[in-house]
């Protein structure tokens, strides 16, 4: 790869789309285990 290569990243609005998509899977996952602790399904 030469240093005149444009870069190999995707463009601003997708890495923005990306990110946001990472930070619902992240909240989704907590609220999923909240959720089981507070119906208590499991041991915790």
């Amino acid at each position: 790869m030469l240093w005149s290569d444009p870069k190999d990243e995707p463009p601003k609005d997708m890495r923005d789309a990306q990110a946001m998509l990472r930070r619902m899977l992240v909240v989704l996952l907590l609220a999923t285990v909240v959720g089981i602790y507070v119906l208590g399904v499991a041991p915790f």
